[in-house]
């Protein structure tokens, strides 16, 4: 029996390894498994962050040529109509022209 005993303690010992081994294998290839997904999600991530950001530089490019077409048109309209303004307000301030609110003036 001390024969059968050894034979069968090899056979369960041989059967061990195999386990430890093939539970080590689906470890490392469950390890692989989770960084090719990271890899994968993160790529992803990227593409719609350079689609998004992107976006958002176009819009705050579009924002600042708006903005520069309406600086522009101030300009230009302080630029034709400013004498005129000046002169109207030097105009007003010069010509006065005093009246008697219609309140006061019913009561004298």
């Amino acid at each position: 029996m001390d024969a059968a005993e050894r034979e069968a303690q090899k056979i369960v010992q041989t059967a061990r390894e195999y386990r430890t081994k093939r539970i080590k294998d689906a470890k490392t290839e469950a390890q692989k498994e989770i960084e090719d997904y990271k890899k994968q999600k993160e790529e992803e991530f990227r593409k719609f962050e350079a689609e998004h950001s992107s976006g958002n530089q176009k819009a705050e490019n579009d924002a600042n040529k708006d903005a520069e077409a309406q600086l522009l048109e101030i300009k230009k309209s302080g630029k034709e109509k400013g004498n005129k303004v000046v002169e109207d307000l030097i105009k007003t301030v010069l010509d006065v022209n005093p009246q008697v609110p219609e309140k006061l003036a019913k009561k004298a």
